[in-house]
């Protein structure tokens, strides 16, 4: 059975800042996104996570999109330090890495801070070997790609009546890790067996793009909870998927029910916590 995932239940899992909280307490996301190739991919995940209410963003990236990251947002810090949650992968190519990333992703995925993982370190979230909570967020296609590399039975996700919850949940229970399978119908398993969904308002939000902005979603607030083990993950992904498909029906929205782009669904994400938080 899946459990829909309400507003009142995300209301429930976002962290307001208190008096005497600083950019530290409030969380710190350390973000290694992006590639020479795809360097927008940063850019949209970074700006999401502040939109998010994340206490500070380190990039860890290319040349590229660092420049591209700080023109955009000269608030985030390029250089390495304490991090409460990592989020790796988007915009990147598992074919086009260089063994001296694989070897930095590979000691974030051996460490003991929660993972956010997307697209292009995907691959690498099976022999991982640390204690660290992990949430995976592939679409169909990536989810099918990371049973294959973890020697798990393959599925196939694109007909109609395809067991979709079946399918995360058999793979985060396999893995030990949280599956976020993207889709008009996002789909949160978390490795007990529990699926919660969520139901975007508007196609608008299939674009390019709008999936690094939902990375940077989750990454902050899995940074603000302070959220050290696997069980907390699956809420918070499922809120996070929530808040993003609010922000696209209000971007929309604000637009006369017109399209809208990734940048203009991370824009729209601070006003959709703050609804959230008020009630």
């Amino acid at each position: 059975m899946t459990l829909d995932w309400t507003a009142r239940d995300a209301a429930g899992h976002l962290r307001r800042p208190t008096a005497s909280d600083d950019k530290y307490s409030r969380g710190v996301l350390g973000v290694r996104t992006g590639s020479q190739r795809y360097p927008g991919a940063a850019v949209l995940g970074v700006e999401a996570a502040h939109r998010a209410g994340v206490g500070m963003v380190r990039y860890l990236g290319p040349e590229r999109p660092s420049g591209l990251v700080l023109a955009r947002r000269p608030e985030a810090v390029t250089v390495e330090g304490r991090v409460q949650a990592w989020l790796i992968g988007s915009g990147t190519d598992a074919a086009e890495r260089s063994p001296a990333e694989t070897a930095d992703l590979r000691a974030i995925l051996d460490g003991d801070v929660p993972i956010v993982v997307d697209a292009g370190a995907l691959d690498l979230v099976p022999a991982r070997a640390g204690a660290a909570p992990v949430v995976v967020t592939p679409h169909d296609r990536e989810l099918a790609r990371l049973r294959e590399a973890a020697g798990l039975a393959p599925v196939d996700l694109r007909g109609a009546d395809a067991d979709r919850a079946a399918a995360a949940a058999d793979t985060a229970a396999a893995l030990g890790v949280t599956v976020l399978l993207k889709g008009s119908r996002t789909l949160v398993a978390d490795p007990s067996g529990v699926v919660r969904g969520v139901s975007a308002p508007t196609a608008w939000l299939a674009t390019a793009g709008t999936g690094d902005v939902l990375g940077g979603i989750l990454g902050a607030l899995v940074a603000a909870a302070g959220a050290r083990d696997a069980a907390a993950l699956a809420p918070l992904a499922a809120t996070a998927a929530l808040v993003h498909g609010a922000a696209a029906a209000a971007a929309s929205d604000a637009r006369r029910g017109g399209p809208i782009t990734a940048l203009d669904v991370a824009d729209a994400v601070a006003s959709v916590i703050g609804g959230l938080l008020s009630g």
